[in-house]
């Protein structure tokens, strides 16, 4: 055997769903035996699920993601794959890789490297594993190695093989990676099991750690990721790569809607081998660098041709466009939002402007994308829980089945958002009901008024004046959602929650925050694209024009205040670079400031300074309404949730002494 097809396979898993998990394990375990591949890679804990969390600690949980996989074992005739897990090891949990071949358990490669940053906590739950380090474990009542092992897979009568070792996700980033002791051990394949969440850009990162594996050590890489929203805020792209002889010869789909995906291509052992021995750097075992190596005996299939190497979708060029994969991450994460949670339906509070408008296209979107993709049927059936939705004929009549949409007007409404508002939910095909809150709002404003003995006015009250409006809504909108388990989703945007422009408990109502992953600035840029350009394969979609020829507003002020969103805090992008600069990137005030200065060289420094300082103090001071904030889905390094990745105090000393340096260097010399 000099070739072999290789596959890596990206699979929609959910935490504890063991069922459902090994069920769609089992279908790609089938594609891939029917595409005559010998070996094939599978995520990184895709028995148990990765976002399993706390769970991992039940041994409960332990025990039965051991039968799980005992259950699966014998689906692996004629393959060699792995499945993760997690495993305890005399009494201490780790993050393992349990490789089968034809059908039978062979040994545990376990995570050296875990993911401690960002979203990740994998140290609360798991030890790294030592390199080097060989045990024992006991499964079913049989002994199997674990730890940095190397498998041999050798045609029974001794011919041919391949020598398989692992980097299991992290195991990959790090700069001194497994992979160079493995290939000194003698590897050809590396194969690398992940479960790496989605962010614009990041797969270009997997990109050059596959081809630089490859490259360097002379050998086969797969990588692949796990797909779809598997547990509320990450998302997983479902990423396959497959490289040999340092070149990219297959890339899978990413962002789809299907429960599985696969990459194949068919990969020359022989021919690695000798470029190793071409570069002067022959295979050996040296004791020294430790671990184990474990035979495996294996027919591998006969290829009678090669393969065609899997390629991604069209849309997904290296690098893919943002304003792409935003479209398709944030549908995929809703579809599977909706059928995991088995929620009713989708309720939007739909005021006609940028944020609202943007949520109810990405769910056009989710409908759009995956009927395309996986077709009308299999759509449907996966949200076969909706009423209506099975006996939908066409994609509007789906829409019009999961989505409800509400104007909810007050005297402060204009005619130019009620007339937006109902033109995108005719566009997408949703419910559409229109209200007015004035009744309500001014039996609120009275109530309090009688309270206090005073008339309340917006000269005095201009604050808690717009706030009862904003918080008006969200009685009678979680009403409507409640009459059929809808699931209520929230519009605020990051840029929103930096500065905490949002009313809690009105604006801020919903059970999931699709959008405030993503600042203002790129998602008004977003939607013109959206309305000009749009995704391959679905194209523009006009219906925004009402929105986007708009200045974003609150319309919570009266009319003749004409309010804008903008004139309210600053430019949005100015705020936009700020928070990056503050939140993402770690600067002092002063330093946001001289940043700042040469990209907005249309305004003018001491208002610069002025908008640096009001972000900061209105930062500072908004960190109990983030932590309030509904779930929403993580997309990039710039994220503010402080559950998963960007933590504040709620009571600081809100930057005062650096506040005062700035006041100093523009010339202030008040402590405001």
């Amino acid at each position: 055997m000099t070739k072999l097809r290789l596959a890596a396979a990206g699979v929609n898993t959910t935490p504890l769903a063991w069922e459902t998990n090994s069920k769609n394990l089992v279908a790609v375990i089938g594609a891939a035996r029917e595409a005559n591949v010998s070996v094939l890679c599978l995520p990184e804990l895709c028995i148990s699920g990765y976002g399993c969390e706390d769970a991992f600690y039940a041994k409960g949980v332990q025990q039965t993601a051991l039968e799980m996989l005992i259950e699966l074992v014998p689906h692996t005739g004629g393959l060699i794959t792995p499945f993760g897990l997690p495993l305890s090891v005399d009494g201490t949990l780790y993050n393992a890789m349990a490789l089968c071949c034809d059908g039978r358990l062979m040994g545990f490669v376990c995570k050296q490297f875990l993911a401690d940053d960002g979203i990740h906590y994998e140290p609360r739950w798991f030890q790294p594993w030592p390199s080097g380090e060989v045990r024992e474990v006991s499964v079913a009542g049989q002994p199997y190695p674990v730890g940095d092992l190397l498998f041999d897979c050798v045609e029974s009568k001794g011919e041919g093989g391949v020598k398989i070792g692992f980097e299991i996700c992290r195991d990959a980033w790090v700069c001194d990676r497994p992979i160079a002791q493995l290939a000194a051990r003698g590897a050809d394949l590396i194969l690398n099991p992940s479960a790496s969440h989605f962010a614009f850009a990041k797969q270009e990162i997997r990109r050059e750690y596959v081809l630089r594996g490859s490259r360097e050590q002379h050998l086969s890489y797969a990588y692949c990721n796990l797909l779809g929203n598997e547990s509320g805020r990450a998302i997983f792209d479902g990423g396959t790569l497959i490289a040999s002889r340092g070149e990219m010869v297959a890339a899978g789909p990413r962002l789809s809607f299907a429960d599985t995906v696969m990459a194949t291509a068919d990969i020359d052992v022989a021919a690695t081998r000798q470029d190793r021995e071409a570069a002067n750097l022959p295979r050996r075992v040296a004791s020294s660098l430790g671990g184990a190596t474990v035979d495996c005996n294996f027919v591998f299939s006969e290829l009678a041709k090669d393969l065609p190497a899997t390629q991604p979708f069209e849309w997904d060029k290296s690098p893919a466009p943002k304003e792409e994969e935003f479209a398709r991450a944030v549908p995929l994460a809703l579809y599977d939002y909706l059928r995991k949670s088995r929620a009713g339906g989708l309720v939007v509070s739909l005021s006609g402007g940028a944020d609202s408008s943007a949520v109810v296209t990405m769910i056009w979107l989710m409908v759009e994308l995956g009927i395309a993709e996986v077709g009308h049927q299999t759509f449907v059936s996966k949200l076969a829980h909706l009423k209506g939705v099975s006996d939908a004929q066409s994609q509007s009549e789906i829409v019009e089945c999961l989505l409800t949409c509400v104007y909810q007007s007050t005297r402060n409404s204009g005619q130019i958002t009620r007339n937006a508002a109902r033109k995108v939910a005719e566009a997408v095909g949703s419910k559409f009901l229109e209200w007015s809150i004035d009744e309500l709002v001014e039996g609120y404003v009275d109530t309090v008024s009688q309270a206090v003995g005073r008339k309340l006015s917006w000269e005095s009250d201009d604050v808690a004046l717009q706030n009862i409006q904003a918080r008006t809504r969200g009685p009678g909108i979680w009403l409507l959602a409640n009459l059929t388990g809808a699931l209520l989703l929230s519009t605020s945007n990051r840029s929103e929650a930096a500065v905490g422009y949002a009313t809690m408990d009105g604006d801020t109502c919903g059970g999931l925050a699709p959008i405030t992953g993503i600042d203002k600035a790129y998602l008004l840029e977003w939607l013109q694209w959206m309305e000009t350009t749009g995704p391959l394969g679905v194209g523009f979609f006009p219906a925004l024009k009402v929105v986007n020829d708009q200045q974003p507003t609150a319309e919570l002020r009266p009319p003749s205040e004409k309010q804008t969103d903008e004139a309210d805090l600053m430019p949005y992008a100015v705020l936009d670079a700020i928070e990056r600069a503050a939140i993402r990137d770690r600067l002092m005030p002063l330093e946001v400031w001289e940043t700042i200065q040469t990209r907005f060289a249309q305004h003018d420094s001491h208002q610069l300074g002025e908008w640096v300082i009001r972000f900061f103090q209105l930062w500072c001071r908004n960190q109990w309404k983030r932590e309030r904030y509904a779930p929403s889905f993580h997309l990039d390094d710039e994220n503010l949730d402080p559950k998963t990745w960007c933590r504040f105090p709620i009571l600081s000393g809100g930057y005062q002494r650096e506040l005062d340096e700035l006041r100093k260097s523009m010339g202030r010399d008040d402590k405001g």
